[in-house]
């Protein structure tokens, strides 16, 4: 288990002192008054606390339920709402030392965690697990069974694949580990189930672009069809882990990286094998090719002679990996088209992605889309990986995915925001007990302005009002150098943080903060990298990035390991 899992140990109970806490401040706070009107202000922050401690209650359940069955990311976004009912709740933290001691007990508790869990990689998120061809790195090479051998051949000969198939030792042996080995089995189970999920895209990209159906097992060996796969040392990403220079049809920029976007992706991914394959005329080597680059493949076949994928590695003149890379996705091939055989007949793929677009061309808040098709901020982001900010970009035409039977629902809704609002302003589904009063006092604004947004009168009832735009002052100050944001009163660094999608780290170190998370209401903070500090990680431009025209290799994976 993950020192994710332990590090929980000691956020949870941070949580249940601060609602300790609270509902000990709820008690103290009945001091005696004599005048109507104060028993009145007194009841009325009497009932106020409670209701935020039922809220905060509420949140805390609800990620505590996600936590014990493992689903960290859901037990993030409950826990993160337990903070942020607590920042928007009205209630001066610091005016209470009391209050303020729980806020900043919890506040340091997650920043703790969440230290510890980005050494895992993934934030909250759960640990990423290895690809089958990471967990056979390791695989050695020695006498075959000749039982794994004979069976392996029999099979082939009923293998339907649209790439030319051969069993040797060196497909064998991986075929042995897969089938065999609890560590390997399982790893290639669970890739196999995640290609649900990305098949039928997979599938239909491939035949548009001409290219063998059974590439998409090099997904199994790149990534485990994880489409926010990010190698950390060699920083190749997505699916099909792309570098993060070369010239592969995909955009990147500071809102948008489209290696992580799967459907485009997959199809840079099949235009770049037909590549190889016309450069290189064979599959097997185009395979090689794309794990160590054409140029060194080439240069391995002008020095032996041998356009032939087994005698380079007969020969010894492929690197370690570019070996195990070619007869591990053939094994993989061979089980996916014999899983009953093999063991792999208890394999459940993951429903397919389901979506609706919608192309968009400004600044979209994904808060604001969150709100407006009642779906988590977690969903609307996982169906969006390519977003690398907390909007779409602004200017650029971005194709936006929905939860699939939204797009009328968002088109409905989104209509009611004026377009030049739609990076600020938010959505508020109508309950039964609101009013324009509690409404304003939940997002922090005044209910006059909250009226004249929706084209009612101060007071009026909410009865037959499904849902209200809320009219929040842009937060983001667009500069030809950075984006700033102004600190707001009850602002703190992890607050504005998650906001904008950064580390604590991040923020800190683009805006010079050694340590803490206080901040002061009105200070300017960047809340993506300065133009200054950016200068030495320019994206290489086409140029750069191409030789005589053509794509780089994707990457030389011997330097990642």
């Amino acid at each position: 288990m993950s020192r994710i899992f332990g590090a929980g140990s000691f956020f949870l109970p941070a949580v249940r002192r601060a609602l300790v806490a609270l509902a000990t401040l709820a008690s103290l706070s009945a001091v005696p008054c004599f005048s109507q009107q104060a028993l009145s202000q007194q009841a009325l922050h009497q009932q106020q606390l409670q209701q935020l401690i039922q809220q905060v209650n509420a949140a805390y359940a609800a990620g505590d339920a996600d936590y014990r069955k493992g689903r960290l990311a859901e037990a993030k976004v409950e826990f993160d709402h337990a903070v942020d009912i607590m920042l928007s709740s009205g209630f001066d933290i610091k005016s209470d030392p009391a209050l303020e001691a729980v806020f900043n007990r919890i506040v340091d508790n997650i920043n703790g965690l969440e230290m510890d869990a980005l050494k895992e990689g993934n934030g909250f998120a759960p640990r990423v697990e290895p690809t089958p061809a990471d967990v056979a790195s390791d695989v050695t090479f020695g006498t075959v069974d000749p039982n794994i051998l004979a069976k392996a051949k029999t099979q082939l000969a009923t293998t339907k694949s649209d790439l030319p198939m051969v069993v040797n030792d060196y497909v064998a042996t991986f075929i042995n580990f897969f089938a065999n080995t609890t560590k390997g089995h399982n790893t290639l189970l669970h890739s196999f189930q995640r290609a649900g999920r990305y098949r039928a895209m997979i599938q239909r990209v491939m035949a548009e672009e001409g290219v063998p159906q059974d590439l998409i097992y090099l997904a199994v060996a790149e990534s485990s069809f994880n489409p926010r796969a990010m190698n950390p040392k060699s920083r190749a990403g997505g699916m099909w882990q792309f570098m993060p220079v070369g010239e592969y049809g995909l955009e990147r920029n500071t809102f948008v990286d489209e290696r992580f976007d799967p459907e485009k992706s997959t199809r840079a991914y099949a235009r770049y094998m037909k590549f190889l394959y016309n450069q290189l005329g064979d599959w097997y080597l185009a395979m090689a090719a794309y794990d160590w680059g054409a140029g060194n493949v080439q240069r391995a076949v002008q020095k032996t002679g041998y356009a032939d994928f087994w005698e380079l590695y007969k020969r010894n003149n492929l690197p370690g990996e570019t070996k195990n890379y070619v007869p591990e996705i053939l094994a993989a091939i061979i089980i996916a088209n014999n899983p009953v055989q093999y063991g792999f007949d208890e394999v459940t793929l993951d429903p397919p992605v389901l979506t609706d677009t919608v192309t968009v061309s400004y600044s979209l808040d994904l808060r604001l889309i969150s709100d407006v098709v009642n779906a988590p901020i977690d969903e609307i982001q996982a169906l969006n990986p390519s977003l690398l900010r907390m909007s779409t970009p602004p200017g650029a035409s971005f194709d936006l995915r929905l939860p699939a039977g939204t797009a009328d629902l968002f088109q409905k809704r989104i209509a009611l925001i004026p377009e030049p609002h739609r990076s600020a302003w938010r959505y508020h589904r109508v309950a039964a007990d609101d009013t324009l009063a509690t409404v304003a006092h939940t997002y922090r604004i005044s209910e006059s302005e909250l009226a004249e947004a929706n084209q009612l009168r101060e007071g009026q009832t909410l009865a037959g009002v499904d849902g209200l735009v809320v009219p929040l002052a842009p937060v983001v100050e667009r500069t030809a150098h950075a984006s700033l944001y102004t600190a707001r009163r009850g602002d703190t660094l992890v607050s504005i943080a998650d906001r904008f999608g950064v580390s604590l780290d991040q923020l800190r170190r683009w805006n010079s903060i050694a340590a803490g998370v206080s901040i002061a209401p009105g200070r300017k903070l960047h809340i993506a990298e300065p133009a200054s500090a950016s200068q030495s990680h320019h994206v290489g431009t086409a140029s750069s990035a191409t030789r005589n025209g053509n794509p780089q290799p994707k990457k030389k994976k011997q330097t990642q390991k």
